[in-house]
């Protein structure tokens, strides 16, 4: 059967009367689905489960599949192309391993709230529960990392069950969804009416519009605040609200700090702007967050990386307003002043509204003296580093090479886990949202370079940097191989260190130098293993090298490049907070150790 553009672009409503409904295999029903919800790429790894999925789309032409090397990088380019776009993501994986292999990247995409389709394969109904050839219970085991699954028993359930998965990963909170097909689902015939063009859900049905009491009460205390704080996080980005949070600490004059998944939605160039808070936040963003008294919690979670021991975080007396499509994150660490439950965008629409009827504005003596006391912050210098250093690459060297040949550029930056992260986000100084894409809740290493290839195929015009360390990066290395076969010129920025960083730092802050295998004794040739692969690699160990490294990188437009750079293995990341201390108190320089 073919299924092509012209097909496609037919109307989906057939008059019964006068001919009868085309008879269609489970297989066909899927990728129509998928055609119909606007999906461009695919992501997977055939196998036995799914080869009748795969036979349907061999007869189409108007979405890629993209052929990884394993199927956790399936999951995560399909995740990294959700975060780059805003758009669902759509993954493909077998029964069986393919499923347990996916795993990582759907509990990231969870945790991360990000909205994604994983299609998996399964066994034939008749042989479910019977431990047959490559079984494994799919809704049983991804049941904890999922917005919702659906074990598809009949084929003629297909197409309702897709538009409720799509519907849910996109609507409300975010998150990915997981469709289990066994084989003779797949293969069987039912007569088609089409795609339905609506879903209802008695079940689901997420608030959109924020409760206007609430607003007008979260209104009222940030005009009486003297020492008023805006903390956004990442459910500003996937709420496509930057533009209304932009307008409203515009509008106020406050200062604002976006969490590790939020960064770009306010720009980092702005002076309101006071950096990233948590366990390796700025000092100013810290203080600011601690000694407010109001704050405004934006799509953000209080996570235990962000407000650090929440017994400390709770000793000073604050008012907060926290806004979210979730109810179920309104205090839950902390507990609120103003719970408004609501769409990002919608909340902060109706906000500026109120806020332009009213011409009461805060004391503006009162802010003066507040912004003067966040500019004495301001001038330790947290973020400051040996950058004279002639005889070793120090890491925020890199970074910030980066940033400063690319922050007029149309630039994405991707990174993988650890130390490496931590420095991307506090030297890259993202303006523009969708921009960092990372793993912030689960913390997955391996990430970078499948998000990197899924941000490439999305926007194949655009600069596509992958931030990472020799650590993280070998975890999906492979997918170098994918990066030339589908032709997705990436530039991977390692920072080599012969650590795994971050462990190496607790251990020698926490442990007493005890480096209990966190060194790494056999590391690959990256030059000789990116050529082997069919890109190029550069070797880069002075300091001097560094800006000459990235520009021939940029050069090749048209190739992937892998850039070992061997940076200084003693360097920490810094501020820190360690784990259990409060917010305020921070590790500023090894002088503080």
């Amino acid at each position: 059967m073919k299924i092509n553009l012209a097909e496609q672009a037919q109307a989906l409503v057939v008059n019964a009367a006068a001919a009868p409904l085309p008879e269609l295999r489970g297989a066909e029903i899927l990728v129509k689905a998928l055609q119909a919800e606007g999906v461009k790429y695919i992501w997977g790894y055939p196998g036995g489960a799914v080869l009748h999925i795969y036979d349907a789309f061999y007869k189409q032409d108007t979405i890629q599949h993209v052929l990884v090397r394993h199927e956790q990088a399936a999951v995560h380019a399909a995740d990294g192309y959700a975060r780059a776009t805003g758009e669902v993501g759509v993954a493909l994986v077998t029964s069986g391993p393919g499923v347990t292999n996916a795993i990582t990247g759907i509990a990231t995409a969870y945790m991360d709230s990000i909205p994604m389709v994983i299609v998996c394969g399964q066994v034939p109904t008749a042989a479910i529960g019977l431990d047959a050839f490559q079984e494994c219970d799919t809704v049983g085991i991804t049941r904890p990392i999922v917005k919702h699954n659906f074990l598809v028993k009949d084929v003629r359930d297909m197409a309702l069950v897709m538009k409720k998965a799509f519907h849910i990963a996109r609507s409300g909170r975010p998150g990915p969804v997981v469709v289990d097909i066994p084989k003779d689902v797949s293969f069987n015939k039912t007569a088609y009416a089409g795609y339905p063009e609506s879903v209802e859900m008695r079940s689901y049905n997420p608030v959109r519009k924020g409760h206007s009491g609430q607003i007008r009460k979260a209104l009222q205390l940030l005009l009486g605040a003297k020492r008023p704080y805006v903390y956004s996080g990442g459910g500003v980005l996937l709420g496509n609200a930057v533009p209304e949070l932009r307008t409203l600490v515009d509008l106020l004059g406050y200062p604002i700090t976006n969490t590790l998944m939020g960064l770009g939605a306010y720009p980092a160039s702005d002076k309101k702007f006071l950096g990233m808070p948590g366990m390796h936040g700025t000092f100013e963003a810290n203080n600011a967050m601690q000694n407010c008294d109001v704050l405004l919690a934006v799509g953000a979670r209080f996570d235990d990386r962000v407000i650090g021991n929440p017994k400390h975080f709770a000793q000073n007396e604050r008012k907060i307003i926290h806004i979210d499509i979730d109810p179920s994150s309104i205090s839950k660490r902390v507990k609120v002043d103003v719970p408004i439950v609501g769409h990002v965008k919608e909340v902060l629409t109706e906000l500026i509204q109120m806020l332009r009827e009213t011409p009461t504005r805060a004391d503006p003596k009162a802010l003066a003296g507040w912004w003067d006391t966040i500019e004495g912050w301001r001038a330790k210098n947290c973020l400051s580093y040996e950058r004279g250093n002639k005889d070793v690459i120090k890491p925020q060297y890199v970074v910030e090479t980066l940033w400063n040949m690319t922050r007029e550029a149309d630039a994405y930056v991707t990174s993988d886990v650890g130390q490496h992260q931590m420095w991307a986000a506090q030297y890259y100084r993202f303006d523009e949202p969708r921009r960092w894409i990372n793993s912030g809740g689960l913390g997955t290493m391996g990430v970078g370079i499948p998000y990197a290839m899924g941000i490439k195929l999305a926007k194949p015009d655009s600069e596509v940097y992958c931030i990472t360390g020799e650590g993280s990066v070998q975890m999906c290395i492979q997918e170098l191989s994918t990066c030339l076969q589908y032709n997705t010129p990436i530039k991977i920025i390692s920072l080599n260190n012969r650590y795994l960083g971050m462990v190496r730092q607790w251990q020698e802050i926490d442990y007493e130098g005890r480096y209990s295998h966190s060194y790494m004794d056999a590391l690959p040739n990256f030059v000789k293993l990116a050529e082997a692969y069919g890109h190029v690699g550069l070797l880069i160990e002075r300091p001097q090298d560094v800006e000459p490294a990235l520009r021939e990188a940029r050069k090749l437009k048209d190739r992937t490049v892998f850039m070992d750079f061997r940076t200084d293995p003693t360097e920490n990341v810094f501020p820190m907070v360690k784990a259990g201390k409060g917010l305020t108190e921070m590790l500023l320089g090894s002088e503080d150790l």
